[in-house]
């Protein structure tokens, strides 16, 4: 049996799916490096060296030399994108972790990664190797052979991908692999800018290489040929022959097949712990070194960073220790075992005096809670832990039997419950939350460490440890220590033993206290001192109430509307396979396209997903619903069915056993715009475009028949806000008078009076107010109002035209943005765009959407927070016994004691129009109900 095994990794293209796979969730450490392609290249490293077990193993880059394709042909990758800026900072971190691992880095000047990789295949197999050329590129089918294998990555959920012979023939639909080349040279690639031959896609190229087996052939046979498609292939021959040798992958290229350096070696931990520790990664810092791995060792000096590949040119270059860096001196990380710390036991009732007269003496103190879950409204207190210096901290364990538990809470509710002394919290939320279910109502100032580190960085991670790490170079003491790894097996704090709780609760506290120090200036430095303590730290508050209230289900209305539900399921279903004409597994992405694309022919240009099966997601099925009412059956079958698992059926097991009701918990950290999210359940999703999707509405009802609910909702919020923060008069003037807007803005865009606005202007005019708030091209317009894009464009031209306000405003925030690095909401919520000034257009795209956007809806997000807080103190000063249930988006819902309906009418009214100044008249809309449905 052959046991050597080669892996050929084509180094840039899998640094470059690693970078976008993580585009719109990237990671950073602390220091503002973006780690995306190191961690998803590691990531791929690790899983191909653990399943896969190579025996000899190698990276392949281009380099920036001229190769002979660049020399015949001028325009090749001539139009190629520029390398986002994050990306190219990326890969020598790359590098160094390649040579952490011992493996060869292999490039040659004037050659690209497929002509080495292809050579270094066909030379290892030769020598009895099975080789692996790992890429996402589908360039690689044509080297293929017996013992030479393409290996496609796992990605977005897929499991990797191993291709043979067999597999690309049957995904060419060819006889011979060397026939991949004559198809890639027919159809072109528009990424390299290989021309092809004009009118020849993937599916016609396959056809004709079927019929005449080469493109030389098919140009000799051009007689043949019908119409427009004779008259390209022999007006574009040579254009076409060109195109195929540049898809040629070179197999001659000057590089050694060195075995033994290309043999699998141990990684080298003087090398990777540095690195992993610079880029902050922890989890994948302890998978490779184990539990002990910490990323806060201390660092002396600076390295300097080389080229990519040193400063060797003109020649193949064969790297086993490409970089040649000294790992930094290290120290030991900071930990408790060598910090100095005092953590006391409080145990007694004479030790719990002498704390509480400590803490009454002090204007701030830190303080947590230790429980039994992370559900605060299931979860047993265990115990308090406070800190009032660094260095110093207090843990008061609380029994399991509840009275004696209560009697200790009492204890400290002159402490918590006193407005005088500023609480310092890391989520306090969660501690809030859990001590109301004690009968204490924290009171005072808030300081929550991870609010102040969402407003001071909003697109990294918040929890204590990581900010510990980064802030303070300490790291805390792990959790699962004390009670296991996450799963079935994990325990509770309550099961142990109250002197190891001890360090691990009191050191919370000091830590959350210095995180408080160091976060303190950098917020008055950010300007964002205000927000923290005007809008985030007292919405806490608000929204603990909000969590513990919960609202009530009506349990029948979901069991009755399930079952309804299944029979237009299973009706839809029926309906899908009658008019198909076959049974299949509907659920199956891949039986669906092949009934879809195959048997029933709905789209001859269908588009397959890189596994090579049809794509069948909801923005394909969209289009092709005018087409066959099948497609249509199966939308309606899907969106029930979603419907059905995610809220009609999940509703009902969320309901908490104490209350009868279901407590929703609220994000305030998460959303980089400022909004509000939620879960368990997710109200921000429940549907409201459908009628169906309305229906789950019905099932939220008012406490009893003394209450009903009452929804406030912000009308067309976004768009009177970008009408006064752009000062746009026609815009402005349309709200003012109370004029629909979407109808004021079809008369302006059309040329037409009011009234002679028809639907379809209306519905266009709709489209393009809310799509220019998100950045909405001409291509996108046409494709959602499915018109012709000449017609969208002109649209978009003339809403500039009659809205020149609209345009200066977007101008302006794009020449700030990319001024100051971030855009910012009437209120001073910043938000950071560090792509903005990308020379790779897509990248800069999205951050330059985000700027026109970011202001917008973030005053949205600030307008209904200040609102919640103003209405939430009104309510307590008025001794109202209603209550604040439910944020959705715009929209806030309270359960109303029907007495005070007129009280809360008045509060609302009074708070939420004006919660910020706005030249601009804010509109609310109150409805009333039994249900949430008949109160929106």
């Amino acid at each position: 049996m052959n046991n050597k095994k080669l892996f050929l990794l084509d180094g840039m293209a899998l640094m470059y799916r690693a970078h976008f796979a993580l585009s719109k969730n990237p990671r950073f450490t602390s220091t503002g490096i973006n780690t995306s392609a190191v961690m998803g290249f590691t990531n791929t490293l690790l899983d191909v060296l653990k399943k896969e077990k190579p025996t000899h193993i190698a990276v392949v880059f281009d380099t920036e030399a001229p190769t002979e394709r660049h020399t015949e042909y001028e325009a090749y990758k001539a139009h190629r994108q520029a390398m986002p800026e994050d990306l190219a900072a990326a890969m020598p971190y790359v590098i160094k972790l390649i040579t952490g691992f011992n493996i060869p880095v292999i490039t040659s000047d004037g050659y690209e990664a497929d002509d080495i990789i292809g050579t270094l295949a066909k030379k290892a197999e030769a020598k009895g190797y099975q080789v692996y050329c790992m890429t996402p590129d589908k360039d690689f089918a044509q080297l293929v052979s017996e013992n030479i294998f393409i290996y496609k990555p796992a990605r977005m959920g897929n499991d990797m991908e191993i291709l043979g012979v067999k597999e690309v023939l049957a995904k060419w639909e060819i006889e011979n692999v060397l026939q991949v080349i004559d198809i890639l040279g027919l159809w072109g690639d528009a990424v390299d800018n290989i021309p092809g031959i004009p009118g020849i896609g993937e599916k016609t190229a396959k056809a004709l290489i079927k019929q005449y087996g080469s493109m030389e052939n098919i140009i000799a046979n051009s007689h043949e040929l019908k119409g427009k498609q004779k008259e390209n292939v022999e007006n574009f021959a040579q254009q076409g022959l060109i195109s195929k040798k540049l898809a040629t992958i070179l197999l001659d290229v000057p590089v050694e097949l060195d075995e033994q350096s290309l043999e699998l070696c141990d990684p080298s931990r003087d090398l990777l712990e540095p690195l992993f520790t610079e880029l902050e990664f922890r989890t994948l810092g302890r998978r490779v070194f184990g539990d002990e791995f910490s990323v806060t060792t201390a660092k002396f000096g600076e390295g300097t960073q080389t080229d990519l590949f040193g400063n060797q040119t003109g020649e193949t270059v064969q790297y086993t220790n490409t970089i040649a860096e000294e790992p930094a001196q290290q120290l030991p990380a900071k930990n408790i075992e060598n910090t100095e710390h005092q953590y006391h036991l409080v145990d007694t009732p004479e030790q719990r005096a002498e704390l509480i007269k400590l803490l009454l003496t002090q204007e701030r103190i830190s303080f947590d809670t230790e429980t039994t879950g992370t559900d605060a409204n299931t979860a047993d207190l265990v115990g308090l832990s406070f800190s009032i210096k660094p260095g110093e901290g207090y843990y008061i364990p609380v029994p399991a039997d509840r009275a004696a538990a209560q009697a200790i809470v009492d204890e400290f509710k002159v402490v918590l419950e006193n407005e005088s002394i500023e609480k310092i919290g890391q989520n306090t939320k969660y501690d809030i939350l859990v001590l109301k279910w004690y009968n204490l109502e924290v009171k005072g100032k808030l300081f929550d460490t991870m609010l102040a580190h969402y407003l001071i960085d909003p697109d990294t991670r918040h929890n204590m440890d990581v900010l510990s790490e980064n802030y303070l170079g300490y790291s805390p003491i792990s959790i699962t220590t004390l009670i296991g790894a996450k799963g079935k097996n994990q325990g509770t704090m309550r099961d142990v033993p109250v002197e190891k709780v001890v360090d691990y609760a009191a050191e919370d506290a000091d830590v959350t206290l210095q995180l408080a120090h160091v976060f303190e200036p950098k917020l008055k430095e950010l300007n964002a001192a205000k927000l923290a303590e005007e809008i985030e730290n007292p919405l806490v508050y608000v929204l603990a109430d909000i969590e513990k209230e919960g609202v009530r289900i009506d349990m029948e209305t979901l069991k009755n509307y399930s079952a309804e539900l299944e029979k237009d399921i299973i009706k839809f279903e029926q309906n899908v396979y009658d008019k198909a004409g076959i049974k299949f597994n509907l659920a199956s992405p891949k039986q669906l396209g092949e009934v879809l694309f195959d048997k029933l022919q709905l789209d001859p240009k269908a588009k397959k997903t890189k596994t090579g099966q049809y794509q069948t997601g909801e923005d394909v099925l969209l289009a092709l619903a005018s087409k066959s009412d099948i497609v249509q059956d199966i939308l309606d079958f899907r969106q029930l069915q979603k419907l059905k698992s995610t809220y009609v059926d999940a509703l009902p097991l969320m309901v908490n056993p104490k209350t009868g009701r279901v407590h929703t918990s609220y994000n305030q950290a998460v959303a980089a715009t400022g909004r509000l999210s939620s879960n368990n359940p997710n109200l921000q999703n429940i549907p409201i475009r459908t009628e169906r999707g309305r229906e789950v509405r019905k099932a939220f009802i008012a406490r009893d028949e003394d209450h009903i609910l009452l929804s406030a909702d912000y009308s067309q919020i976004e768009l009177r806000i970008i009408a006064d923060i752009s000062k746009e008069e026609n815009m402005l003037d349309a709200f003012s008078k109370g004029i629909d807007i979407h109808t004021a803005t079809a008369a302006k865009v059309y040329g037409v009076s009011i009234e002679e606005v028809d639907g379809t202007q209306r519905r266009n005019a709709k489209a393009v107010n809310f799509g220019i708030i998100y950045g909405q091209s001409a291509f996108g317009l046409s494709q959602n109002l499915g018109i012709p894009r000449k017609e969208a464009a002109e649209i978009i031209e003339q809403y500039f035209a009659q809205y020149p306000g609209i345009k200066r405003y977007m101008s302006d925030t794009m020449n700030f943005a990319r001024e100051n690095g971030f855009v910012e909401t009437i209120m001073g919520r910043r938000r950071y765009l560090r792509d903005i000034n990308s020379a790779n257009q897509t990248v800069r795209g999205f951050a330059e959407r985000n700027a026109i956007n970011a202001p917008i809806q973030g005053s949205a997000a600030d307008m209904i927070k200040i609102a919640m807080i103003n209405i939430h103190q009104d309510m307590k000063a008025q001794n109202l016994r209603s209550t604040m249930t439910m944020q959705v988006h715009d929209e806030l819902v309270f359960d109303v004691l029907k007495t005070e309906k007129e009280a809360m009418k008045a509060i609302i009214l009074e708070r939420m129009p004006n919660a910020i100044k706005t030249i601009v008249p804010i509109v609310v809309e109150i409805g009333e109900g039994d249900n949430w449905l008949a109160a929106h």
